[in-house]
């Protein structure tokens, strides 16, 4: 047989990954035997301890009285109440017969009232005669002279049922008291007519103005 140079170097690359295999699965076997050897140590169990255990035995309790038995008393009698049905009411009358009764006339309005009428009214009147004890003319002061006062005084009087002057007064001043108070008390003195009302005397009042003027004098 002949080899040739190719043919050693094939044996040669052949013997050494043949080696290598060889070394390889012997350094496997070597790993795993001492892993697995570690491991079976660490799986050995720890010693067991034993202790004797007495067996105790368990009281026995007594058992408890038996509960007496008691009959309960035996219920009352009550009697049934009486019930009373109602008969059942009437049903109401239907009235059969209707009257027509016609509404009464209104009666008629009444009459309008009489107007009344008016009292007749009669003003008193003045009794002038110009005697001394009579009315007469009013005075006219003198200092109301010399200071030249003059105007209207209108007055009041009231005139009583026999004719004479029962109260008097001042409506309007003339504007100077002295004359207004000369008027009044003139004027007081006077006896008048009485004022009727329907024929009938009674209390009027009577008003008079009186003009005081220095040229009449």
């Amino acid at each position: 047989m002949n080899f040739t140079a190719d043919g050693r170097a094939d044996n040669q690359n052949r013997l050494i990954g043949l080696v290598f295999v060889v070394g390889f699965h012997v350094l496997l076997v070597w790993g795993l035997m001492n892993g697995l050897a570690r491991k079976a140590i660490a799986l050995l169990p720890e010693p067991i301890e034993t202790k004797i255990i007495e067996d105790v035995k368990p009281k026995m309790e007594e058992p408890p009285p038996p509960v007496p038995e008691f009959e309960p008393p035996p219920l009352p009698y009550i009697p049934p109440p009486d019930i009373v049905i109602a008969p059942p009411p009437e049903p109401p009358k239907t009235i059969t017969q209707v009257t027509v009764v016609k509404p009464e006339a209104p009666p008629p309005p009444p009459a309008p009232p009489m107007p009344a009428r008016e009292a007749v009214r009669v003003a008193p009147k003045i009794d002038y005669d110009g005697s001394p004890r009579g009315c007469r003319k009013p005075n006219y002061p003198a200092a109301s002279q010399r200071l030249e006062e003059q105007g209207t005084s209108r007055i009041r009087l009231l005139i009583g049922v026999n004719g004479k002057v029962a109260e008097s007064g001042v409506e309007k001043s003339s504007g100077y008291p002295r004359l207004d108070e000369a008027a009044i008390r003139a004027f007081s003195t006077c006896k008048f007519t009485v004022g009727t009302v329907d024929g009938k005397p009674e209390p009027t009042w009577f008003r008079i103005n009186y003009k005081w003027s220095l040229e009449d004098e």
